[in-house]
């Protein structure tokens, strides 16, 4: 399989839904001309044309609220948003409107949309422009919520999405972008709710998704060096949740570290953390811990930027002081 980047594995997903589905189109700020802030569709306008590739104006609640209204009467809209940080002023349409509506008309209304946000920090862009969000969307039901780490979860989870007929929260990390991986060339979907074993182990479950799976894979290699084999868990969709995953690694390996590329107070590692106490108990030797970054505003200089942000030795140290 060839290698490419975690980008153009998104752009050969858009490109095949363009391709393949007359009834899909795309809408975003600055995804036009300019070709998307993380030039993910960077060609798309030359190539599909204006009706199909629409450039928006900076007004969040005004584009979710539009692709909601279309997805309603049928057609299958991909909205973009330049970053997670500014869904919060469409936060209205998502959570009262995207997510309920299917609800609230007992069936009668779908909302087939595709939201794509970027997130994260680690790019010097500020408190403003640094967060994460899942946790505030997979607490809401209606919405499915999706976190590739990968290039080769970046394309088949956003095939799924696109064929699964539900408002869909797709969070890309934006260090990610740039980062290869082996990605099949023809189309795949990777079913949601389905967690990867991304590295096998024996001694201690690392549950992470996101940014943070490369933080949990690191983390695994050193430990491995000390005869410490962890198992490494991606899970690539926060709702639904693979819980049998979770707690079939739980219970080989007794203990279980979860890792979260944001703030770890209220953030989802805790519901993770939560599950496994409320249904593995009697199979752990050590309590839940967690790893996830400093409870702070996100530093715009580099080094305290990465002080603020969680990394592999943190998860190395813990995990020692575990075993």
């Amino acid at each position: 399989m060839p290698e490419i980047t975690y980008r153009e594995a998104l752009r050969q997903t858009l490109r095949y839904q363009l391709q393949h589905d007359e009834r899909v189109f795309l809408m975003g700020e600055d995804i036009g001309a300019y070709g998307g802030s993380y030039a993910v569709t960077k060609g798309f306008l030359d190539e599909f044309g204006e009706k199909r590739v629409k450039d928006t104006p900076i007004a969040e609640s005004v584009v979710v609220g539009a692709g909601i209204g279309a997805a309603m009467v049928g057609l299958k809209p991909m909205v973009e948003l330049m970053t997670v940080n500014f869904s919060l002023l469409a936060i209205d349409q998502i959570v009262n409107n995207a997510a309920k509506l299917h609800y609230m008309s007992n069936g009668q209304i779908s909302v087939p949309i595709v939201i794509r946000m970027a997130g994260g920090a680690g790019s010097q862009l500020g408190a403003q422009h640094s967060q994460n969000f899942e946790s505030w969307y997979a607490h809401v039901p209606g919405l499915k919520v999706v976190v590739p780490s990968t290039p080769y979860d970046a394309k088949g989870l956003l095939m799924t999405a696109f064929d699964d007929g539900n408002p869909i929260v797709f969070l890309e990390h934006t260090t990610l972008y740039t980062t290869k991986g082996e990605v099949p060339e023809e189309p795949y979907s990777i079913p949601f709710g389905q967690a990867e074993v991304y590295r096998a182990g024996t001694d201690v479950t690392l549950i992470a998704y996101s940014g943070a799976v490369r933080h949990a894979a690191r983390a695994a290699e050193q430990l491995a060096g000390d005869g410490i084999e962890c198992e490494v868990l991606n899970m690539r969709t926060l709702r639904p949740l693979d819980v049998d995953t979770i707690l079939a690694s739980v219970r080989k390996t007794n203990r279980a570290v979860v890792i979260e590329d944001d703030w770890g107070f209220g953030g989802f590692g805790g519901e993770i953390a939560a599950i496994i106490q409320e249904r593995a108990f009697d199979d752990l030797d050590a309590p839940v811990m967690r790893v996830s970054g400093a409870d702070v505003p996100m530093p715009y200089a580099g080094a305290l930027e990465q002080a603020a942000l969680p990394h592999g030795a943190d998860v190395v140290r813990l995990v020692k002081s575990m075993v």
